[in-house]
């Protein structure tokens, strides 16, 4: 074999190698793994940072169990008086334990020749008044004339009833809701608790509620509606009270602008009479010798104005609604009740 024979050959099985070393390369990348799919991963929540101001102290934790909010006080507990456990007064008093009211004339229907609605305010800030703000208290309670009335509707003696239905005496009140408007809704504040953070530095809260307690002295009005018949057979004018209600003013906290006035609550006077009639009104002049408060009011000793009056008044609007000036209101107030008395005078003849 010659020479030139021998390197053909040695080129020919060099280039047989190198395209095989090409074919198994293309075969390689051919078996390459399957795509993978598009679907993203989920992204990862961020963590939040906390922030510490001193290394020292640890981060607040989250109360998970919202705490139970305490019961509300009790809005009629301004009136709790002990009971003296020695008598306290040099006589016994027995009469007024016992003492009840007298019994109405009854007026028969045909008789009653002429009738007119009367609504009065009774300011117990006038002189006249003030033992309506006696503060005294006896073994029966406050002496305060609206203290007689919330315990006598706390004891059911008597029944409250809605104003802002009527005054008709249509719509019983609960003692809750008697209740709630003497002193106001309970706010709901977040305090700390001292319980699981004694030394104030993990700020644990929790829920507290903040009541307002109930002032008897802010009642300085009291609303009465009456009625005036002259029986032609008695040949006398009656004046029969029908209701009382306490009226409460309203002040903003923040101005201390007066926002308005409303009755709490509508109480039939006819079924508080047994009630008054176990109170005794302050004499300032002899303190043995008082009357009742049911004789208070049926001998019309109280200073009152008119505001409002069935007579003459076709829209039963009161007068604040039709005379804006206070000193004209005053007068007419005046006006209605000298309308009634010369009713009664130009009757008879002299």
């Amino acid at each position: 074999m010659n020479t030139i024979t021998f390197k053909s050959i040695t080129i020919l099985l060099l280039s047989a190698c190198l395209m095989g070393q090409g074919a198994f390369a293309q075969v390689k990348r051919k078996a390459a793994p399957a795509k993978k799919t598009t679907a993203k991963p989920a992204p990862k929540k961020p963590v939040a940072e906390t922030k510490v101001l001193d290394a020292s102290i640890s981060p607040a934790q989250a109360d998970t169990i919202k705490p139970i909010p305490p019961a509300p006080k009790d809005p009629f507990a301004f009136d709790s008086v002990k009971v003296s456990l020695r008598p306290d007064a040099v006589i016994e008093r027995g009469l007024v334990k016992s003492r009840s009211p007298l019994v109405y004339e009854h007026i028969r229907e045909d008789d009653a020749w002429y009738r007119e609605r009367i609504w009065r305010e009774i300011d117990i800030r006038e002189k006249m008044n003030l033992p309506f703000r006696y503060k005294a208290e006896d073994d029966n309670g406050n002496q305060r004339f609206i203290s007689i009335l919330l315990r006598a509707v706390k004891k059911g003696d008597v029944t409250a009833f809605d104003p802002t239905v009527d005054d008709r005496f249509t719509t019983p009140m609960t003692l809750e809701k008697v209740g709630s408007i003497i002193s106001g809704k309970c706010d709901s504040i977040q305090v700390m608790d001292w319980a699981k953070d004694p030394t104030g530095t993990k700020g644990f809260m929790k829920d507290s509620l903040v009541c307002k307690d109930f002032n008897p002295d802010e009642i300085v009005k009291f609303r009465i509606k009456e009625e005036w018949v002259f029986d032609k057979e008695a040949s006398r004018m009656f004046t029969r009270i029908l209701g009382i209600a306490p009226v409460k003013t309203y002040v903003d906290e923040n101005t201390g602008t007066v926002l308005g006035e409303s009755p709490i609550f509508w109480i039939y006077y006819p079924d508080l009479r047994p009630v008054l009639s176990l109170y005794e009104v302050y004499n300032g002049k002899n303190f043995g010798a008082r009357m009742s408060w049911e004789e208070l009011f049926e001998s019309r000793f109280f200073a009152s104005y008119v505001i409002k009056s069935s007579s003459e008044n076709p829209y039963d609007m009161f007068v604040k609604e039709y005379v804006k000036d206070d000193i004209l209101r005053l007068l007419e107030g005046e006006n209605i009740k000298n309308r009634i008395f010369n009713f009664e005078q130009d009757l008879w003849s002299y």
